[in-house]
C-alpha cells in the first residue's frame, strides 16, 4: 500500500488522470478517493457524485471537486445513526458528535477552508468566473485540474490522518463564526 505520502500522490495523481479522462470534477475525486482508500463503497456509488459537477449541475455553488472530497471523507467519517438516548438528549449528544472536540464538523471544516485558503473561494462561479464566455477552453480544465488534484490530496489526508487528531482540530471559518474557533 505505501506510506500516507504515496497512496495521497497516487490519489492526486488520480484525480488528475480522471478529470483528463472525462469524469466531471466531483467524479475525478470521488473516483480517485474510492480507488486509492477504502471508502468502504461499491462502485455504483461512484454515481452519487456525478450532480455535484459544475457546482450542482452547473449552478456554480459549491465546487464540485470539493463535494466529491466531502462525499469520500464522509463514507469513512460520517454519522451512521442518531446517537442513543430520548429527546433532547439526543439532540444533546448530536451537538456534541458535531461541534465538540472531537468533533465531526471540525474534520469536514477543513475542507473549504484549504481550498478557500489556497483558490480564494469555494464557489464554482467565482473560481471559473473569467471564462464564463468560454467555457470549454483548455485554460479553464488545466486550472480545474489543479484545484481537483489539491482537493483529493486535502480528503485523501484527512481520510488518512488519526480519527482523533483531526477532529479535534480548532474550527477554519464557518457560518458567520457561530463557533468559537477555539471552542
Amino acid at each position: 500500500m505505501g506510506t500516507h505520502e504515496d497512496i495521497i500522490e497516487r490519489v492526486r495523481q488520480r484525480a488528475r488522470k480522471n478529470f483528463s479522462m472525462g469524469y466531471n470534477c466531483s467524479e475525478a475525486v470521488f473516483e480517485a478517493l474510492w480507488g486509492e482508500c477504502d471508502l468502504g463503497l461499491p462502485p455504483d456509488a461512484l454515481r452519487l457524485a456525478t450532480g455535484f459537477g459544475g457546482g450542482i449541475g452547473l449552478y456554480g455553488d459549491t465546487c464540485g471537486a470539493l463535494t466529491g472530497a466531502v462525499l469520500a471523507v464522509s463514507a469513512v467519517h460520517g454519522r451512521r445513526a442518531l446517537p442513543e438516548g430520548e429527546g433532547r438528549e439526543v439532540a444533546t449528544k448530536s451537538k456534541e458528535q458535531f461541534y465538540g472536540r472531537p468533533g465531526i464538523y471540525r474534520l469536514f471544516n477543513q475542507l473549504p477552508n484549504r481550498i478557500a485558503e489556497k483558490y480564494g473561494s469555494t464557489l464554482c462561479r467565482d473560481l471559473t468566473r473569467k471564462w464564463q464566455d468560454e467555457w470549454l477552453c483548455r485554460e479553464h480544465a488545466l486550472s480545474c485540474r489543479e484545484l481537483i488534484t489539491d482537493a483529493a490530496g486535502f480528503a485523501a489526508e484527512l481520510l488518512l490522518s488519526e480519527d482523533t487528531e483531526a477532529m479535534n482540530r480548532p474550527f477554519g471559518r464557518n457560518v458567520e463564526n457561530l463557533v468559537d474557533a477555539e471552542s
